[in-house]
């Protein structure tokens, strides 16, 4: 393909975005703030490293971003030196990053004024999700900028929607979160109860994951949660970050979120007991160490 993308941000996430790019043809530009991860990405794969932003952007069609939160963003996209100073009249870019609407709303004013699309478009699926390509990927932005990013995007994508205007997509990504903030905690009681009730817990998922219990959550990550194996990807620092902006987001629209609140607190539990690079289910964690089996 002789469209020219470029990536900047290659973390857990990024790396193997970034790679299924090259690996679908697109001629392949990558920026990273640490240079050493950007020249791992090119032993493995096949594009070009750019030392700073402005020559990573320059020319380049779609210019893909995913960084750590909002103040990475604004770093990013602004200022002489970012993303929409120096690309080119009509590129389209797009933000993966879990960020705030209110950031994604601020970017994509700036990008129009600038003659730039904006779309953003977190994602939901993790590292194995970004590895695989198959990650969930919601968008928010014109009919029009998503079209022109639509075919970059499906490289790594499972499912991909446009759900609105800007900051929908970031709105959908909040959903996403206080979802799974719910459900990991409710499994990880219902599986702590299993264990304290002398239960066969592996056997009581096997049966049970049949029913109305069942969820994604149960059916990957509940044998892992029983080993005490939460190495999975997605940390509780990361977590928490999104948490915030759930609830600050909630704060502004006048959700409720109480139980929300609740599990955001009981993460913080686990930040303090060591846990701050384990992954979200280590909720069950916590239980055990409250009451030990």
């Amino acid at each position: 393909m002789s469209t020219t993308v470029t990536f900047l941000g290659l973390g857990v996430m990024g790396f193997p975005m970034a790679g299924h790019l090259a690996h679908a043809g697109f001629n392949v530009r990558v920026y990273n703030r640490t240079a050493a991860k950007s020249q791992q990405w090119a032993e493995q794969y096949a594009g070009t490293v750019h030392a700073d932003v402005p020559s990573a952007v320059a020319g380049a069609e779609v210019i893909l971003t995913c960084v750590g939160a909002d103040p990475d963003l604004i770093s990013l996209y602004e200022g002489p030196d970012g993303i929409i100073a120096n690309a080119a009249a009509g590129a389209v870019l797009v933000d993966h990053t879990t960020a705030s609407a209110d950031v994604a709303e601020h970017l994509a004013a700036k990008a129009r004024e600038a003659g730039l699309g904006f779309v953003d478009a977190p994602v939901s699926g993790g590292q194995q999700g970004a590895e695989n390509g198959q990650l969930t990927i919601m968008c928010g932005g014109s009919d029009a900028d998503f079209s022109r990013a639509k075919p970059v995007m499906n490289c790594y994508a499972k499912a991909l929607n446009l759900m609105g205007p800007v900051g929908s997509g970031q709105k959908t990504k909040m959903v996403n979160q206080i979802a799974i903030a719910g459900l990991l905690q409710g499994l990880s009681e219902a599986l702590h109860f299993a264990e304290r009730a002398g239960l066969d817990a592996e056997k009581v998922v096997e049966v049970i994951s049949q029913g109305a219990a069942q969820s994604w959550q149960m059916n990957n990550r509940a044998g892992t949660m029983l080993a005490g194996k939460f190495d999975h990807g997605f940390a509780v620092d990361w977590m928490r970050k999104d948490l915030s902006i759930c609830l600050d987001e909630a704060e502004r629209n006048g959700a409720a979120l109480p139980a929300t609140a609740l599990v955001d607190q009981f993460y913080g539990d686990v930040q303090a007991m060591g846990g701050r690079r384990w992954d979200t289910s280590s909720l069950l964690e916590r239980l055990r160490r409250i009451r030990p089996v």
